[in-house]
């Protein structure tokens, strides 16, 4: 058995955690123990994509708002007609639907499901 004192919150706990020789997993409902650590250095940002040259439309199509992108309703050189949704972007548990804002072909697509965004990032453009 290990004791540990944690601090959460300004909150003392006295925390015994016992120990285990077997390859037998803990039960899924137990917490893990964590040892006292220095905190681990933030993962590199991920590389920005680019669109591929030549998929650059006259309207841009931003993101309103933060969030990650749940699915990509069109295909470059799909037709859209304005209010069609082109992304479902999700942003505070909630699903937005963002649409075209006019007429016109899609030219690229600069997201993939899973991205997060930032607001003013360009989702797509359209000719």
């Amino acid at each position: 058995m290990k004791n540990y004192k944690i601090t959460v919150n300004g909150n003392v706990y006295d925390v015994t955690v016992e120990e285990t020789t077997g390859t037998a997993a803990a039960p899924a409902a137990a917490p893990a123990a964590v040892k006292p650590a220095a905190p681990a250095p933030a993962p590199a940002p991920a590389p920005k994509k680019e669109a591929p040259k030549g998929t650059e439309g006259s309207v841009k199509v931003t993101a309103p708002m933060p969030g990650k992108i749940l699915g990509v309703k069109v295909t470059p050189g799909q037709a859209v007609k304005r209010g069609e949704v082109l992304v479902i972007l999700e942003a505070m548990k909630m699903e937005n639907e963002i649409v075209a804002p006019s007429d016109g072909t899609v030219a690229g697509i600069q997201v993939a499901v899973g991205d997060s965004v930032e607001a003013g990032a360009t989702l797509a453009t359209l000719n």
